[in-house]
């Protein structure tokens, strides 16, 4: 089974896994320096910067959307629900409200917010492959089109972000700006 890992953690959700983070941090590094004494302020502070960045890869690796061919399965740390491909009307790569290239999926029925599903938000392609980040979003943008192409999704793209994503990742455009 073909599994794509995509998503978007809101903001308001990334602010409270940080503070639950510093939390952690703060809890770990009180409670060695408390059992042991000052003299362990070091000791404390890194056990808890450990603690804390455990918590945070934990919440944030529990928080995608998972596209897979027998549905879309959206979870956070506290809850999973899932979504039938029947319910997606189509897709479209667009610019979001903070100037961001978005890949979001319009969704048919259900409570999810405003009927979309945001898979992905990466800044506009201006240079080539730089770095990691460039070439794990390259590599997630081609999953995530691939998924919804052998879903028979519709997928609109803006010519901007089409020229973009093939003149500098090398990623064909789609024909007449929708992909079969």
């Amino acid at each position: 089974m073909t599994m794509v890992r995509a998503g978007v953690v809101p903001t308001q959700r990334a602010l409270l896994y940080g503070a639950l983070g510093i939390g952690v941090t703060t809890l770990v590094c009180a409670a060695i320096v408390t059992g042991f004494g000052p003299n362990r302020v070091f000791t404390g502070l890194l056990a808890g910067v450990v603690a804390g960045i455990a918590i945070l890869v934990a919440l944030f690796g529990r928080d995608v959307v998972v596209l897979t061919d027998g549905g879309i399965y959206r979870r956070t740390p506290w809850r999973e629900s899932s979504i039938d491909w029947g319910r997606v009307v189509a897709g479209r790569f667009a610019l979001d409200e903070r100037a961001r290239w978005s890949l979001a999926l319009d969704l048919s029925g259900g409570d999810e917010r405003h009927g979309e599903l945001v898979l992905l938000s990466i800044p506009p392609v201006i240079r080539p492959v730089s770095g990691a980040y460039d070439m794990r979003k390259r590599e997630q943008v081609q999953e995530i089109r691939e998924m919804l192409r052998r879903q028979r999704v519709p997928v609109t793209v803006l010519p901007e972000i089409a020229g973009g994503l093939h003149r500098h990742w090398q990623i064909a455009p789609p024909t007449r700006g929708v992909e079969p």
